[in-house]
């Protein structure tokens, strides 16, 4: 059995440390969805503005550029692996830009998964590009796919519709970054915003759903999941990284800063004003013991 890093108090937020190719095949266990959000393989020695300040974006060793053929092997790895611990009826979700999302669209069709959409995070607030010499990047993909081709998939259209005012929501989601009240417990160098995990996760799970991230980084995936009444495991190698995961959620066990997080929110704000039943934010019923971590229980 595992030992985990961090369990929250009502064993909604599981964290473990370590590499999840090591990992992921010690336990067999079905999830309802996955969030990923690899390695871009970025880090070459670039640079951005930050708060108006010239800054490198190497991220880490973890995220070194790497030749074509080693890109394709390390995604066709893992998503081999998440393919395996998907439910038939689940759905996965995969963050990147251009330099990594079309190794990761084509082993997600090696592997026989259907790709349902691609989404463009089109950035309310994204960084000057500072040599004036390109477009300024302002967008990320996120492929959405399901395990099976032929085994339908969850999917909230009446939510989604609603928070768009109405009409079906399209592929084009125009959505700021991180706020500044996202970065109290310190900032990870490629951490989401929880807007943007909300959506996802209203979009294609229940309440109570279990919900993976291999790469766990500083665990907004988990955040999310928490304040929507989801349940989390994360895995993720960096020390660092796990330990500003263990902060975000003991930040949220004051229940003044879980509800004024959910304020924060425009898609709970809006979800909550006509489907009051939607989250399911506090566990109650009887526990028994999870299959991959030790002296962990689950609902």
């Amino acid at each position: 059995m595992i030992k985990a890093y961090y369990k929250s108090p009502d064993h909604t937020f599981n964290l473990i440390h370590g590499d999840t190719f090591e990992l992921l095949p010690q336990f067999d266990f079905k999830f309802d969805m996955i969030f990923a959000d690899p390695p871009y393989f970025l880090s070459s020695g670039g640079i951005s503005v930050q708060s108006g300040k010239v800054v490198c974006v190497d991220k880490g060793d973890w995220d070194k550029t790497l030749s074509r053929e080693d890109v394709n092997a390390f995604n066709l790895k893992w998503l081999s692996l998440c393919r395996e611990k998907l439910k038939d009826n689940g759905t996965i979700w995969i963050s990147g830009t251009y330099h990594n999302i079309f190794s990761v669209a084509n082993c997600l069709a090696q592997l026989g998964y259907k790709i349902l959409n691609v989404i463009t995070w089109a950035k309310t607030n994204p960084p000057p590009n500072i040599s004036c010499r390109y477009f300024t990047y302002s967008t990320e993909f996120i492929i959405w796919a399901r395990k099976l081709a032929k085994v339908p998939h969850y999917y909230n259209y009446e939510l989604m519709k609603l928070i768009n005012g109405g009409t079906q929501m399209t592929d084009v989601w125009r959505l700021p970054a991180i706020a500044p009240w996202e970065k109290t417990c310190t900032k990870h160098p490629t951490q989401k915003p929880l807007g943007l995990l909300s959506r996802i996760i209203m979009a294609s799970t229940e309440p109570r759903a279990w919900i993976l991230d291999p790469f766990a980084g500083s665990s907004t995936t988990g955040i999310a999941a928490n304040l929507l009444g989801r349940r989390f495991l994360g895995i993720e190698q960096e020390e660092e990284f796990v330990k500003i995961s263990k902060a975000r959620r003991e930040e949220i066990e004051r229940l003044e800063t879980f509800a004024s997080f959910r304020r924060k929110i425009p898609d709970i704000v809006k979800a909550e004003e006509t489907q009051t039943n939607l989250f399911e934010c506090r566990e109650s019923e009887p526990m028994v013991r999870l299959p991959f971590l030790e002296d962990t229980i689950l609902p």
